[in-house]
Parts: C-alpha cells; structure tokens; sequence
C-alpha cells in the first residue's frame, strides 16, 4: 500500500483542490486505512517541492485555516507517467503469475515488445 500512495494521492487530486484532512480521508475510504499525517503531509511537501501540486491556506468562519492543496499541470504529467508505470508493472506480474513455467527470459521479452 505504501508503494501506491503517491499515485492514489495524485489520483484523488486530479478530481480537483482538496484539504488534507478530506484527502486523508478520501485515501482511507479507498483502503489506506493505515494513512496518518505523518505520511501524508510530508508525501505533499515533496509533491510542492517537485513542482506538482500548488496549496492556499483557506480560511472560514467555521474554524481554522486550512492548507488546500491542487495538483499543477506538472503534476498531471507527473501522474500520468506514474499511472503508467503502475500499469506496466501491474501487467508484468500479471504475466508472472500466468506462466510460472515459462522461462523469465520470455516473460520479459513479451512485456518489452508491448
């Protein structure tokens, strides 16, 4: 799960600006159940270093500011290659799975020529 917490990230910020309370808890309605602060906030620091998610501090009358973080056009590209990735490695053990008496050589070569 903590392999795919970037991308899970980046995913729900696609959909547009969010604090990182809801975020927190959008990632732990989609089974990151084990997500604290700890992890989330330093993962959106990193993000707001590369370039690819932007915040503001918002503040209501409810209560305290809140930071809102979006996701830049970076950050749509940045999800985007990790998207794919993701795909590429989902199918290669897949394709593991599928033939386990099939040398790996094959496997290999069957996801480079895709």
């Amino acid at each position: 799960m903590r392999a795919a917490l970037p991308l899970a990230t980046l995913g729900l910020l696609v959909r547009g600006p969010v604090h990182g309370y809801a975020l927190l808890e959008q990632l732990r309605a989609l089974g990151f159940a084990r997500v604290q602060g700890g992890t989330l906030y330093p993962l959106l620091k990193r993000f707001n270093d590369q370039g690819w998610v932007n915040y503001e501090w918002v503040h209501d009358e409810a209560g305290p500011g809140r930071k809102v973080f979006s996701l830049t056009p970076e950050g749509r590209r940045g999800q985007h290659d990790l998207s794919g990735a993701w795909s590429r490695m989902t199918e290669a053990l897949a394709l593991a799975e599928e033939t386990p008496d099939a040398p790996a050589d094959t496997a290999a070569r069957k996801i480079e020529r895709e």
